[in-house]
């Protein structure tokens, strides 16, 4: 790639974004002189890419009029931000589409230079995660973009939903936002249907049609808190209360919102949670450093013994 590749390209993002501006200012944003400006105006126009110049007080460059930035025009460092984006994004579940992200990233590394592909495909090889790798259930774009359209522009949305039991029915429904979590993405707004706010997995929506219904959304509603505050909330064999030496604000630093509830009440700060594996809700009070009381349920209290007995054991080398 020539090494006037790149300014040429930032040269043709300017003429886009700031019409008019003067050769001047145009050589002081790329860093060149303006000889050099000129060259890489001739050069634009070899490739039949016109920039009109206008003389006089108000003149300056701009592209001719209905030129449009091809959509692939990409930087080698843009290149290399996509690439990487793409690959975070498939590593922790993001994904829109069936194979969508994967297409993507090969068609990046076409359409890119062949030295730039090739360092894109040298840093996905060399890239690790400290997260694990995350299953995602991936929605089709076209529901996707429906409820973005949805969101942005207030309208009530109709589509067809099947529960987790496999029940299917209609729903109209006004999304506030749509959420990702845990390789799954959510829809959370008011079901008007049943009256109540909700919190629906937009992998069981099906065909969506976006009404001319509009809806103000209600104002500091937090969705992804009430999300993840829903989830927690959800019916598990266990329902956990455990009284915590600790305050309220430090309590939701380290204990994950998903985990449970922290509330302040007269006697101190509690938690509040369900869990259907109560070694792992001893594991997580165990990680607060602090003193606890475990209220409900009794057999909390046995997983609390037996994690202490195995860290003893651990601290004096008993195998």
């Amino acid at each position: 790639m020539s090494s006037s590749t790149p300014r040429i390209l930032a040269l043709l993002e300017l003429l886009q974004s700031r019409p008019g501006a003067t050769g001047p200012q145009l050589a002081e944003s790329l860093g060149v002189d303006q000889r050099t400006l000129r060259r890489y105006m001739r050069q634009l126009d070899d490739l039949g890419i016109t920039v009109q110049a206008t003389r006089g007080r108000r003149g300056g460059y701009r592209l001719r009029p209905g030129f449009k930035l091809p959509p692939l025009l990409f930087t080698g460092p843009e290149a290399v931000a996509l690439s990487v984006a793409l690959l975070a994004a498939r590593r922790i579940g993001v994904s829109a589409g069936d194979g969508a992200s994967a297409t993507a990233e090969a068609k990046l590394r076409r359409v890119v230079p062949a030295d730039v592909a090739e360092l894109t495909a040298q840093l996905g090889d060399a890239l690790d995660f400290t997260l694990p790798e995350t299953a995602a259930t991936a929605p089709p774009v076209e529901v996707l973009t429906v409820f973005g359209e949805a969101v942005a522009r207030h309208r009530r949305v109709h589509f067809g939903y099947r529960t987790h039991d496999g029940a299917t029915g209609e729903r109209e429904f006004e999304p506030y936002r749509l959420v990702f979590h845990s390789g799954r993405w959510y829809v959370v707004g008011r079901d008007v249907t049943r009256a109540a706010l909700r919190n629906l997995r937009v992998d069981r929506v099906a065909g969506p049609r976006l009404t001319d219904v509009s809806f103000t959304p209600p104002e500091g509603f937090d969705p992804a808190a009430h999300l993840l505050g829903s989830l927690a909330a959800v019916p598990y064999r266990h329902d956990v209360e455990v009284l915590l030496d600790l305050d309220a604000a430090a309590a939701r630093d380290r204990i994950p919102r998903w985990a449970g509830t922290v509330v302040s009440t007269g006697a101190g700060t509690v938690l509040r949670a369900r869990a259907e594996d109560l070694s792992g809700m001893a594991r997580i009070l165990a990680g607060l450093g602090c003193r606890f009381t475990v209220r409900r349920p009794a057999g909390l209290r046995d997983e609390v013994r037996a994690l202490a007995g195995r860290l003893m054991e651990s601290a004096d080398g008993v195998t």
